[in-house]
């Protein structure tokens, strides 16, 4: 009977104490322009706000305008305790719907990507 107690017990317990610990992705919590949202005026730069510290050089976004054309980008760089992705977006962007397609390597190693749209309506 002793015997199968601690069969029971280990069998309950192994998974937890053998298991992999559980690490963490850097997800995307919030952006300007807002993820799916619309703005009035175009704007100048792009800030992406994500849940752990990223590492720059392995961060990047491509940006897609409403003639399906990429949207030329500069001066990336980390703000926010090295959370916030910022870049820059050229002046004058026309009304219409854009795509946002980002990819992030957070200082943990571990990679995360993903897409959102945001619309410019004047």
């Amino acid at each position: 009977m002793r015997n199968i107690l601690l069969a029971t017990v280990f069998s309950a317990v192994a998974p937890l104490t053998l298991s992999n610990p559980a690490y963490a992705h850097a997800k995307l919590e919030a952006a300007q322009p807002p993820i799916n949202g619309t703005v009035k005026d175009a704007p100048t730069e792009l800030d992406l706000k994500f849940s752990e510290e990223l590492n720059l050089k392995f961060t990047g976004v491509k940006v897609t305008g409403p003639d399906k054309k990429e949207i030329k980008t500069d001066g990336d760089m980390l703000m926010d305790g090295d959370k916030t992705f910022m870049v820059n977006l050229p002046a004058g962007l026309g009304a219409g719907n854009y795509k946002v397609e980002w990819h992030a390597l957070s200082q943990d190693g571990h990679k995360t990507h993903g897409t959102y749209k945001f619309t410019v309506k004047p």
